[in-house]
């Protein structure tokens, strides 16, 4: 017999969060906690994180609570550590050396809760020749060869804005090892420390491409192969009124019916001459440039055609497919991504707008049994 749902609560309810305040990474891997239940306290610094933005907009605190805690001091080391106490995780995002310099490192933490995963997100990693140096996501995905993946031929790598380092390479891979020390924790008691460098996530994306390469089946450069723009029937096409339409008609029958619909017909090129792939761009090319991208995503409807229209963020909640989905969600009125992935029992929702630092203290204090975490409110 299936279990009761419980809507808007999701599979991580019950487990408790400790997020030490930083930027990028660490916020968006505790916020997806969040989104899938757990009880998210973030502990912000007297200062603020540096980077961040209005804390109202600051979408990568939703379903969190925050508290304000001098970690500098003995009182507020104490109050972390009383929150490390009932915590079944932990995410900081410093330099490595921070945390054990504060005082809350993975020793002193496992000291008070030997069952604790302590999730630790870096770009580089806690050890190696640049473990202590400052970097961003463009640097990170640039030495693993991600970054030089993405673009033209003809023209410097594409940046991929911070979603390919940041938060798949890092916040995703990061989450993934959380959990799976979690479950361990579950099973035996024992916690540990969770490396999750942005590096290693980013390298770890390309796994099938490093395959294709060993087998020849992919050229060390970009913009020459079948999924990096380099094939005439995977890329994107400008349309008449400058608009963009995403062609992704990679097996036979999809470009069949692709080119059928284009207009092509027996006109296109043989898809396997790869020789002939700059006449194919081409020709798919003039075509896409007849319509605007409203009629050709009216003509590609309803077909395996596997041509999408490329969408602007603030179009893309409208699209019919992720509104029937539910895939936008508007809370205290910022559209944003609804929680992902779903759940068929332990449903999940965004439970609260973005937390506002301190604003949770009483409640914390409270819910937690940490008494003392008032005083530094006071203080």
């Amino acid at each position: 017999m299936a279990e009761a749902e419980s809507p808007g609560q999701g599979p991580l309810t019950g487990v408790r969060v400790v997020e030490l305040a930083g930027i990028g990474p660490g916020p968006f891997a505790a916020m997806l906690l969040a989104d899938l239940g757990a009880d998210v306290v973030r502990v912000e610094r007297p200062s603020g994180p540096g980077l961040a933005i209005d804390p109202d907009f600051d979408v990568t605190n939703r379903g969190k609570r925050s508290v304000i805690v001098d970690l500098k001091s003995e009182q507020g080391l104490a109050h972390v550590l009383d929150l490390v106490e009932r915590a079944d995780v932990l995410i900081e995002g410093y330099r490595p050396g921070v945390a054990e310099r504060l005082g809350i490192g993975p020793e002193a933490c496992h000291a008070r809760n030997p069952s604790l995963v302590y999730g630790r997100m870096t770009g580089w990693g806690q050890e190696g020749p640049l473990a202590p140096r400052a970097g961003h996501d463009i640097a990170y995905i640039a030495v693993t060869g991600t970054l030089g993946l993405i673009g033209a031929a003809d023209a410097p790598p594409a940046v991929p804005a911070n979603l390919v380092g940041d938060y798949a390479g890092g916040s995703l891979y990061l989450v993934v090892g959380v959990l799976a020390a979690l479950h361990h924790a579950r099973a035996t008691g024992t916690g540990q420390v969770v490396d999750a460098a942005i590096v290693d996530g980013a390298a770890h994306l390309a796994s099938m491409i490093h395959g294709m390469l060993a087998a020849g089946g992919w050229q060390d450069r970009r913009g020459v192969n079948l999924l990096d723009g380099g094939c005439p029937f995977y890329g994107t096409y400008e349309t008449a009124d400058g608009q963009y339409m995403a062609v992704g008609a990679l097996e036979p029958q999809f470009y069949e019916e692709f080119v059928d619909l284009l207009g092509l017909g027996g006109q296109a090129p043989a898809r396997k001459d790869v020789a002939r792939w700059g006449e194919l761009r081409e020709a798919v090319a003039a075509r896409f440039k007849t319509r605007t991208r409203e009629e050709w995503t009216a003509l590609f409807e309803g077909s395996d055609a596997c041509v999408a229209p490329v969408l602007s963020l603030r179009e893309a909640p409208a699209h019919p497919h992720l509104a029937a989905r539910g895939t936008f969600t508007d809370v205290d009125g910022i559209t944003q991504p609804a929680p992902a992935p779903r759940f068929s029992v332990t449903r999940t929702a965004v439970r609260s707008g973005p937390a506002r630092p301190g604003a949770d203290t009483e409640d914390v204090a409270r819910d937690w049994d940490v008494p003392r975490l008032l005083g530094e409110a006071d203080g």
